[in-house]
């Protein structure tokens, strides 16, 4: 279980639940499937895959989590064109046209007719909680699909004491000091991929991939003023990253070093594989975390 994007949450008090408090807290909104009229359903699911896994999955004091979200579909098109059928019929047979309520009225009950019928599809989101070290880690880039998994602990929970990360340093202003005279601090390594915007109001985006950053070209655009608002980048040999201006990690990915110490539990059975997997991933950005904070100045400790 490798997470491939980091969405970063900080506690602002201490996470004291272990892993049995924490499953029993999350048994109240385990995943059910939708219901036939029922648009959406979404709920905890084990990380593991299977119902009978815990709903918690714990290594060495990291706790696993998963949200399970089941939608169906029910295109537009296919909604409005049954209503325009009806429409026609009922103004066929009395003479008069159909109102705007009348309409709307229309569209609730095809909705209603068809979502039996409907498809659905599922998608789960991972995140897993670290106690010692204060963070909740989400593997995802949307920011709507963190704020389901948030609201839901939080439901579960009764309170949920959690605030974006931030550094004492901008990020796009520290990120664009690397590409210039000053270059990356220790540990980092630039990649070739960055995104840079004119500070204007709606000003210009220059996206740059498999470009040497250190060109001319780029140089021009930082000296008329453009900031990096995204780049790619290696720590230490072991992680590659695309980070944005609000510290958001995209395509994650955990290099040969890492992987080699996974690929040191050699097994074939799922569990024991997602475990090792689990197990050196969270250590590893149990170590990186603190780092990235360390690269934008430190922590911003007021936002917390």
């Amino acid at each position: 279980m490798w997470f491939k994007n980091l969405a970063l949450l900080r506690f602002t008090e201490p996470f004291s639940l272990n892993a049995t408090e924490l499953e029993e807290r999350l048994q109240q909104r385990r995943f059910q499937n939708c219901g036939s009229l029922e648009l959406a359903s979404f709920g905890w699911c084990a990380p593991l895959g299977r119902d009978t896994f815990p709903l918690v999955h714990a290594t060495n004091g990291f706790l696993m989590i998963c949200l399970q979200k089941e939608e169906k579909i029910l295109p537009a098109s296919v909604v409005n064109e049954v209503v325009a059928e009806r429409v026609q019929e009922i103004e066929d047979r009395r003479g008069t046209p159909v109102r705007r309520k009348e309409k709307d009225a229309l569209r609730d009950e095809v909705m209603q007719d068809l979502l039996p019928r409907a498809f659905s599809f599922s998608r789960r989101a991972y995140a897993y909680i670290d106690p010692k070290g204060g963070w909740l880690v989400v593997d995802s880039t949307s920011a709507k699909k963190t704020d389901e998994l948030t609201s839901l602990l939080r439901q579960c929970l009764g309170s949920l004491p959690v605030v974006p990360f931030a550094t004492r340093e901008r990020p796009s202003l520290a990120m664009t000091l690397w590409l210039g005279e000053n270059g990356p601090p220790p540990g980092v390594t630039l990649e070739s991929e960055c995104e840079l915007r004119s500070p204007e109001e709606d000003g210009g985006i220059v996206r740059c991939r498999k470009h040497d950053l250190g060109a001319p070209e780029i140089q021009n655009h930082l000296e008329a003023g453009k900031e990096v608002i995204k780049l790619a980048f290696t720590w230490s040999d072991r992680l590659s990253l695309v980070l944005d201006e609000n510290l958001a990690v995209k395509r994650l990915r955990f290099l040969d070093m890492v992987q080699e110490a996974a690929a040191e539990v050699d097994t074939d059975d799922a569990a024991e594989r997602f475990d090792a997997d689990f197990a050196v991933m969270s250590l590893e950005l149990a170590a990186f975390l603190p780092q990235l904070a360390e690269l934008f100045g430190g922590e911003n400790l007021q936002a917390k």
